[in-house]
């Protein structure tokens, strides 16, 4: 019932019990001990009716103006979603899309009500499809935002590079319910940040920093090429035996990626805690002004890779290994009372794998360079050459 008719209602009662209650309330015949008493609880209980249900009422009509005000909002934000420049929607924790904006719909070449319901790895080249479903398992583990690059297909049309950023929406009990997309097309992104960046240092601070602890794999993407913001990262491969290979020392300011081989086996593990940023490989392709910044740091690259080589075509291990401390000087040593110290610990393991021998020879011959006092070891098990000469 409309709570106006009801009180209307209320009122058309409480009258009459009034009219009835005053009037055999005055008549001087009628002793007032002889009034029932139920009458004048009916009396009663009617009139604090009456002012319950106008209480009531007011405060009715206080929520139904909170209502319009959250309504409003509501409307305000949704607006703000439906009618962002951005590409955003939001899928269940099964990739599944539950909403999504006017701007997603034009990048993905699909009608709204047609896109509500299907799963965003749809949307994804075949190629790429495990990598993403691997991604997103990881995702769960993690309370930060991640950035992901990968192959996306409109519908019925053409591939492009997209730039796609994640978030996992969680509950009181920290379990996923939503997770939160953000959509852009990287060519776009990248022509925006270079127009706003003067110099390459600022190019790299407005992308995504990701981190990695000391000892752990950093994964590779053929999509993406890394570029060291700071730390240490070893590159290598493994023979068919299973041995490892060391092909390289990527340090601040170097770039690797998969891309940047044809090895078919490509392993990259933080010798250090080390910050990285990504830069795309299709971006490099439309953008000349990145293709020159890189190119020194591609270079740089070469000429190591091209080092470590020459310690290959040396015969005698001993050799190889004068080498490698001469290069690793040039690359990691710092200077200290008495000698050069390299900054990264090196395992007898990573040492051996770059001289193509095994650990016991490293070891004996290691021991030997010590005896002679050409090597020492500070407390953190760091080599300190001691004027070591190459053959």
């Amino acid at each position: 019932m409309n709570i106006k008719v009801f009180i209307q209602s209320l009122e058309a009662l409480h009258k009459p019990l009034a009219d009835l209650y005053q009037t055999a309330s005055v008549l001087p015949w009628i002793p007032p001990d002889m009034l029932p008493q139920a009458f004048q609880e009916l009396y009663n209980t009617s009139k604090m009716v009456q002012l319950a249900t106008e209480e009531l009422y007011q405060q009715n009509e206080e929520l139904k103006e909170t209502q319009n005000l959250l309504e409003t909002e509501r409307q305000n934000y949704q607006d703000l979603f439906e009618f962002a420049p951005d590409s955003y929607l939001v899928t269940n924790t099964e990739g599944i899309i539950q909403n999504a904006n006017i701007t997603t719909a034009k990048l993905l070449n699909i009608s709204k009500q047609f896109l509500i319901g299907k799963s965003i790895i749809n949307f994804v080249c075949l190629e790429e499809r495990q990598h993403f479903r691997k991604e997103l398992n990881e995702l769960y583990h993690v309370d930060r935002a991640k950035e992901l690059v990968m192959r996306l297909q409109e519908s019925h049309g053409e591939y492009f590079d997209a730039a796609l950023t994640v978030t996992v929406l969680r509950n009181q009990q920290a379990q996923a319910t939503y997770l939160l997309w953000l959509l852009r097309k990287i060519c776009d992104r990248q022509q925006t940040e270079l127009q706003s960046a003067e110099n390459y240092s600022d190019f790299i601070q407005n992308r995504p920093i990701y981190k990695h602890a000391k000892g752990e794999t950093i994964p590779l993407n053929t999509s993406v090429i890394w570029y060291v913001c700071r730390g240490w990262v070893k590159l290598s491969t493994f023979s068919e035996s299973g041995e490892e290979i060391l092909l390289g020392l990527a340090k601040t300011q170097m770039v690797f990626g998969s891309s940047l081989t044809s090895l078919s086996i490509y392993q990259a593990i933080a010798l250090s805690d080390v910050e990285l940023v990504p830069i795309y490989v299709s971006e490099i392709a439309v953008t000349p002004a990145l293709s020159y910044i890189l190119l020194p740091k591609l270079n740089q690259r070469l000429q190591q890779t091209e080092s470590f080589l020459v310690i290959s075509k040396k015969q005698l291990v001993e050799d190889r290994l004068h080498y490698l401390l001469e290069l690793l000087k040039q690359e990691v040593g710092e200077s200290i009372e008495g000698g050069t110290r390299l900054s990264v610990r090196f395992t007898h393991e990573d040492i051996a794998s770059a001289c193509g021998t095994t650990r016991v020879t490293i070891t004996r011959l290691l021991g030997k360079l010590q005896q002679q006092g050409l090597i020492t070891f500070d407390s953190k098990k760091h080599i300190i050459l001691n004027n070591l000469k190459s053959n």
